[in-house]
């Protein structure tokens, strides 16, 4: 990879104190907006404080750990040493939303030891950023506490200071695919959430929610609460006491053990994170995630190129067609039956035509869903496992012709590995998969994990899984393999460690609107998305659908959003992959439209969030890195609303091409869906413009220079 500094600058400011000289318990950021407190009570129990602007946010909240067959560690604790540090760097991104990343803390570290005979330590640190802050906690080598420990649980507690307004998910141990609920933090009820929407087939073990979880205050302040570099480690929930408000960390377990996280000294956890703003937009453009991780380990990851795709997906959800082939009643010989739903997709034929109009229309890749062997026995079956090989492909699908042709039409297959959570048989055959994507020259692949757990008694976001997502990433990258996971763990930053790791699921997602008995996802749920789920990495939301209520296939579903929110999403929503999600006739019968999915870049020089509250509405612009060309994303919920822009981040003396695609006067998402306007100005820096958004509504702007 190239990682060219900007600027590099460390300062140390090192302020080493032992037992007899006064200790340095409090940290702020470096422009003084954040500020932590931390100390011991007189029982010796860790604690800290957080302000934000001269205001408490977090009040005191102990810390400390709750192990199997070892003293806990939370109290008689006294603080050992301390020391201060300040770090700024400027550091760039492969790929991102934006090319440069300031990376600017003061930190603050606390060296604990138990005051006892066995005088065990622990050490705590806190990196303060003037947009929130991170600790994690670090168990030296040592005499007293060595060689395997077994975590019960880790209690982490964020003791909050007001009845926040909460966006929110359970905090289920096995899938995020759930609609955000928004409530006071009080009224938070995960397992009355969990019965009312039948969700038999999760695992919500406490009242509890999963991260990112959003908050915003009647002052406007506004709190998200994640982790960063979860790496051998369980997936944390925030357990919430609704009479105190206070929220406190629920690992991840298992049921094949009587412990959710098992190290060996030394170790150190993930970062806990709080990002704090006075204000929504900002929340997005923190990059505080993506600074806690390391810096890149694979070197040159040129081989990867963000793009746009389309490919054989959406037909399947609609049932149009099926990704299985069929089977003979005796199971020995192949025979196209029409597979379970209808008639395969992922053919020769069907490849080809999707490899043609991506060539066409500016468009770098195909995936291919359903081509390998496998699929008439993947889901609802107990014996799951061997049932993926991976390398196999279907009859009708001639993996050497369409590799041959996609080269020739300059256009990239994107490889899919459904594993059906089988994950021993994905974790066998990964090098034969990776080594068959580098023999054809492919440079990505679509991970999916549906269903439960195999081995049986694991959860998707326990320690096992958290291991198997890294480790499948990590030996991708040695077969220059960029990955996409779905029925994935949560991001946490680490696409900066392993820049392959370039998108995820981990949300509630389109193709629920395809086949959800509930309609599907309301207009609410991409304006809260933004805010809660993005803040944590790159999704790939599968945008794009022109044919909005496609009752020919699905009479009861539909998409519900306007074809504007649908050109509108290739900004607002960020991924180095986007896909062009229809089918090629959609798009083929609207030309007008999806001239923006032609234009709009995938890869940003720079980001701006222009306006937005959490749940309601937001619009982002985007420099693109290859032309400097800008687009403009945004979108509402389901109330109406007029949005004002102003354009002065522009550049100075440059006169741009603007095309504006927006709701039409009479659009709306369930009554007039495809009603859209187009029009086509020039805008200059500090030009103004007025957007009026229609009920679940959105707008898209290309702002090409013009010479």
């Amino acid at each position: 990879m190239k990682f060219n500094f900007l600027s590099l600058i460390v300062v140390f400011l090192f302020f080493s104190c032992n037992q007899d000289e006064k200790q340095i318990t409090e940290v702020s950021s470096p422009d003084e907006a954040v500020k932590v407190n931390f100390n011991v009570t007189s029982q010796g129990q860790p604690f800290y404080t957080v302000m934000f602007k001269n205001k408490t946010v977090v009040d005191t909240s102990y810390l400390g750990f709750d192990f199997k067959d070892a003293e806990d560690f939370d109290k008689n604790f006294k603080i050992k040493n301390t020391s201060t540090s300040n770090f700024n760097e400027t550091w760039q991104m492969p790929w991102g939303e934006q090319l440069d990343v300031v990376n600017n803390y003061n930190e603050l570290k606390v060296e604990l030891q138990e005051n006892n005979e066995t005088a065990r330590l622990m050490t705590i640190v806190f990196k303060v950023y003037g947009d929130g802050i991170g600790f994690r906690y670090e168990f030296p080598e040592q005499d007293n506490f060595k060689g395997e420990v077994y975590i019960n649980d880790e209690h982490t507690e964020f003791n909050l200071t007001e009845d926040y307004k909460t966006f929110w998910i359970p905090g289920d141990w096995d899938i995020y695919e759930h609609l955000y609920n928004t409530t006071k933090l009080s009224e938070i009820d995960a397992l009355q959430y969990a019965n009312h929407n039948d969700l038999a087939q999760t695992y919500i073990p406490e009242n509890a929610v999963n991260t990112p979880v959003t908050m915003v205050g009647k002052d406007g302040t506004h709190l998200s609460f994640h982790e960063a570099a979860l790496i051998d480690y369980s997936g944390m929930t925030l357990k919430i006491d609704t009479e105190n408000l206070d929220l406190k960390s629920n690992l991840v377990g298992s049921e094949n053990t009587d412990y959710k996280v098992k190290k060996t000294v030394p170790f150190e956890t993930p970062w806990r994170t709080i990002q704090i703003t006075d204000n929504a937009p900002d929340l997005i453009e923190s990059k505080l995630i993506v600074n806690l991780n390391e810096t890149s380990k694979l070197g040159d990851v040129s081989w990867f190129t963000p793009m746009k795709y389309t490919g054989v997906w959406w037909e399947m959800h609609l049932g149009k067609s099926s990704w299985d082939y069929g089977m003979t009643q005796n199971m020995s010989t192949w025979t196209d039956t029409g597979g379970a739903y209808g008639k395969h997709g992922a053919t020769t034929e069907n490849v080809k035509r999707f490899i043609d109009f991506s060539a066409k229309n500016n468009i770098g890749g195909v995936l291919v869903e359903g081509w390998n062997t496998g699929w008439e026995h993947w889901i609802g079956f107990e014996d799951r496992e061997g049932v993926f090989d991976f390398v196999t492909p279907y009859p009708d699908y001639d993996i050497e012709e369409v590799t041959r042709y996609a080269k020739e039409k300059g256009v990239q297959i994107i490889m899919h590995h459904e594993t059906s959570a089988a994950t021993e048989t994905y974790t066998k055959q990964q090098d034969t998969a990776y080594a068959l994507m580098q023999k054809y020259g492919m440079h990505s692949v679509k991970s999916g994990y549906v269903g439960k757990i195999l081995p049986k008694g694991e959860y998707h976001h326990g320690q096992y899984m958290v291991n198997h997502y890294n480790n499948a990433a990590i030996k991708a990258a040695e077969y220059e393999v960029a990955v996409n996971a779905h029925e994935p763990i949560k991001a946490t930053g680490l696409r900066r460690t392993y820049p392959n790791i370039i998108s995820r699921e981990g949300l509630r997602g389109q193709e629920f609107n395809a086949w959800a008995s509930d309609g599907g996802n309301p207009p609410e749920h991409l304006p809260i998305v933004v805010f809660t789920r993005m803040l944590s990495g790159p999704i790939d939301f599968t945008p794009g659908i022109f044919n909005i209520k496609f009752d020919e296939y699905k009479p009861n579903n539909q998409v519900n959003t306007t074809i504007a929110q649908q050109l509108a999403l290739y900004v607002v929503i960020y991924s180095p992959i986007q896909m062009a999600a229809d089918l090629v006739e959609h798009y083929e019968a609207n030309p007008e439209p999806f001239q923006f999915i032609k234009d709009v870049g995938v890869d940003w020089q720079q980001t701006k969030v222009l306006n937005g509250e959490v749940g309601d509405y937001v619009t982002i612009a985007r420099q693109e890195r290859e032309t400097g060309d800008w687009f403009v994303g945004g979108i509402t919920d389901e109330n109406a609303r007029t949005l004002e822009l102003n354009f002065d981040f522009l550049d100075d003396n440059q006169d741009y091409e603007a095309i504006i695609y927006k709701d039409g006067k009479n659009a709306h998402w369930d009554n007039n869906p495809l009603d859209i306007s187009i029009e086509k100005i020039n805008i200059s820096k500090g030009s103004k413009l007025s957007v009026n958004l229609a009920e679940g509504g959105g707008f898209a702007i290309s702002l090409k220079k013009i010479d």
